[in-house]
């Protein structure tokens, strides 16, 4: 049996509020913005602290979680955060067909907004989980589509939040596809003030208009987003390097070709002597060893890759408290000042449910 270091706790009192929110649905990182962003790492940090101050704040709320692609950590960690706070989710297996093969996407979000108090996505399509989030009058969450994977990126900046402090310090490195965790990574960097070196053969690189909205956002956050064809010059000095699979599901057809085209960009202990001598190593899972990683990089003590899945539960449960309304959370935590999280931000009462829309 392995072990692990147990990190102590400080004694405080509960917060009388939870943060807040500014977004209806999780689509995109730029949902969220940088304070958005914020309080979901603040928010994923103290619910993994002290786990039982949140128990039963979403007792009652029921979760549905369509699928079209396989799931190990995504899945499983929705289903345990629910359940931990007192909610349920109900899984729907979506991978013999697409989610609108059967109904429209409209006839589905409103059967759905009636039976159940929020939506989670899996899908090829991202406009698949737009479109829901359109017509549904409850929040949706983006648990992966092929432009952004949100739910990744933020427990992966937990992650290094709990390696490394202040995140206006940490430089990242992404080295192989510019892909949907890219794109995330690439936004959620933009918002916490960090940097970001994308490092992808030509022709690969990250979505032009992703890294247009990562630029905007990090003008304004003090972040560095940098994306290049140089392998070792995105790694130098780097607090982390991160790879992901060279071919994403949904390309299997590609995996021959992508492994001659993307065989420099292999992360390997050779690498690492370019990056800071403290520097670790990232992926979201899960990983083909030899291929984009190699067995004694993924496998070596510099690896964090069992963190940052343990922190998608973390942030996940952040993620649905926010957005669910966590009802009589505030009372759950010894608090008598309200019977809700309902807050108001920038963009008005945020109270876990979208107003319904009117059906014509």
């Amino acid at each position: 049996m392995s072990t692990r270091p147990i990190t102590a706790v400080p004694a405080g009192p509960a917060p009388s509020r939870l943060p807040q929110t500014w977004c209806e649905d999780l689509i995109s990182i730029n949902d969220l913005g940088p304070s958005g962003v914020t309080s979901v790492l603040d928010l994923a940090s103290l619910m993994k602290a002290r786990p039982a101050d949140f128990r039963g704040a979403l007792a009652g709320k029921q979760l549905v979680m369509f699928f079209e692609k396989p799931s190990l950590r995504t899945r499983l960690t929705f289903e345990a955060g629910i359940t931990s706070l007192g909610g349920h989710a109900f899984f729907v297996d979506q991978t013999a067909s697409r989610i609108d093969a059967r109904e429209s996407l409209s006839d589905i979000a409103h059967n759905l907004e009636r039976w159940v108090d929020g939506i989670v996505l899996r899908t090829f399509a991202h406009a698949t989980v737009t479109g829901m989030a359109e017509h549904a009058g409850i929040p949706v969450i983006n648990a992966l589509s092929e432009l952004e994977h949100p739910c990744q990126a933020l427990a992966d900046y937990l992650t290094l939040q709990e390696k490394f402090g202040d995140l206006h310090h940490v430089k990242l490195a992404y080295v192989g596809d510019g892909n949907n965790v890219a794109h995330s990574l690439m936004l959620a960097a933009a918002c916490t003030g960090s940097t970001i070196r994308v490092a992808t053969p030509e022709g690969y690189g990250p979505n032009p208009e992703i890294l247009k909205q990562a630029k905007k956002i990090a003008s304004s956050t003090g972040a560095s987003v940098q994306v290049m064809h140089d392998v070792q010059k995105a790694v130098s000095g780097a607090d982390a390097i991160y790879t992901d699979v060279w071919a994403s599901m949904g390309q299997e057809g590609e995996a021959d070709q992508r492994k001659q085209i993307f065989g420099g960009f292999q992360v390997t202990e050779k690498l690492f002597v370019s990056a800071a001598p403290h520097a670790v190593f990232m992926h979201c899972l899960p990983a083909h060893r030899g291929e984009e990683v190699t067995a004694d990089v993924i496998d070596s003590s510099r690896s964090v890759v069992f963190d940052q899945a343990e922190n998608r539960l973390h942030v996940q449960k952040a993620i649905l408290l926010m957005l669910l309304g966590g009802v009589d959370a505030n009372d759950q935590l010894g608090r008598d000042a309200a019977r809700s999280v309902s807050t108001v931000g920038p963009r008005g009462p945020v109270s876990g449910k979208k107003p319904r829309r009117v059906h014509a």
